[in-house]
């Protein structure tokens, strides 16, 4: 629940990808398993957690503390995804929250586990011809472990 600070920034060389300034891009943040065993399981690992916990996300978006998001959302089918537009012209920091704790995915569960790395993975896009946001620009991701 802890809110955490991502900074987006326009890392484009000049005169690189013209045809976006003066445009929103939209990123998507995944909160996501960084280990290659517990990926292979990810759905079932997901519905597992959302059948435990009923009504809570794995990942939002801390609004209030957030600056130069627009139109943010949170599918309500993908407890580990946030979304919303930016303008890469303008200074823009996200703040996002993971509700869940690394140990929750461990085998055992009895304290003092290790816990499983998560990976936040966030993935940039801009608008097509049809002004839907589906032309990958940049994707970037970090590990992360979320204890008490």
């Amino acid at each position: 629940g802890q809110s955490y600070e991502i900074r987006m920034l326009d890392n484009r060389k000049l005169g690189e990808l013209p045809e976006i300034n003066g445009k929103l891009v939209k990123s998507i943040f995944r909160v996501v398993f960084h280990d290659r065993r517990l990926q292979y399981t990810e759905h079932q690992q997901l519905e597992g957690w959302r059948w435990n916990r009923p009504g809570d996300r794995i990942l939002d978006i801390d609004i209030p503390m957030s600056v130069g998001i627009i139109d943010p959302r949170a599918n309500p089918t993908q407890l580990n995804t946030v979304e919303f537009l930016w303008d890469p012209s303008k200074r823009t920091s996200v703040f996002i929250q993971v509700h869940c704790i690394s140990t929750e995915f461990t085998l055992r569960k009895h304290g003092g586990e290790k816990g499983v790395p998560f990976r936040v993975q966030i993935d940039t896009f801009r608008e097509n011809e049809s002004g839907e946001y589906t032309e990958h620009l940049h994707s970037a991701s970090c590990q992360i472990k979320v204890f008490k």
